[in-house]
């Protein structure tokens, strides 16, 4: 896939926009799950997160997203230093749905972007207004479809055009390739190139896939409970703190 890589990689924002966070921390019960964590998220960026599990990454986009107590300071800015509260859209890790369930895309969308009773025939404006999200992710065909019967790469689509709804300043993806096969990973990658492009809008997603790190990331933060390294994607795969962490040696485009 083509990528186009931005611009501003370097640890200071400089009237850039920017998400800053400044030594976090975060204390569940007396036991230290996230400690000194710093870094910065440009918009346009995408920006994978990495690490074992109970590294603290969902603990992180908690953080984040406002739901947890921390100590340090996350802050945002738009171009031009005004500090502001961050519009995030959130993709949380793809929840089930019994595949005999009657619920559509459309009903599903509706009951979350509007108050319209569910139970009253849908006005056009409303049907329009779904259209026109799911025309974002490319997913005006599954206006109609049933959540249950949505494969892993479609639900995906779903949510992420759920979470543009409005466009925020910042996506949060937890494990979106979680449940997806190969050809539906290629084109989630690729519609998440588009939208950080179309809408300049910064990405930070958490993985464990490795190998499409260097085709799609600008930045990888490997983390555990501490930010280990940060960097290009060939960087930190080739880290010392990688190696020690996964016990993987990568070569050349993340591939053992």
């Amino acid at each position: 896939m083509s990528v186009q890589k931005h611009e501003h990689m370097g640890p200071g924002c400089s009237g850039l926009c920017c998400l800053r966070v400044d030594k976090l921390g975060v204390n569940f019960g007396g036991e230290e799950v996230l400690q000194n964590v710093s870094f910065h998220l440009h918009c346009g960026e995408i920006v994978a997160l990495i690490g074992p599990n109970g590294a603290g990454k969902s603990s992180l986009f908690r953080t984040i997203l406002g739901q947890v107590p921390h100590t340090g300071t996350i802050e945002f800015q738009r171009a031009g230093g005004d500090k502001t509260r961050p519009l995030i859209g959130y993709v949380p890790q793809s929840p089930s749905f019994d595949r005999g369930d009657p619920v559509s895309v459309f009903d599903f969308f509706a009951a979350a972007i509007d108050k319209w009773p569910v139970f009253l025939p849908a006005p056009k404006r409303l049907r329009e207004r779904v259209r026109a999200c799911l025309e974002r992710v490319h997913g005006t065909a599954l206006l109609d479809k049933r959540m249950g019967a949505l494969s892993g790469g479609e639900l995906q689509r779903v949510l992420l055009a759920l979470a543009l709804e409005p466009l925020p300043h910042i996506l949060i993806l937890d494990e979106p390739l979680s449940g997806v096969d190969i050809d539906g990973e290629k084109q989630l990658l690729d519609m998440l190139d588009e939208i950080r492009n179309t809408y300049d809008l910064s990405i930070l997603l958490s993985t464990h896939d490795f190998a499409t790190l260097t085709s799609y990331a600008d930045k990888v933060i490997l983390l555990k409970n501490e930010v280990l390294q940060v960097g290009p994607p060939d960087q930190v795969l080739a880290s010392p703190e990688f190696q020690a962490v996964f016990h993987l040696h990568l070569g050349k485009g993340g591939r053992a």
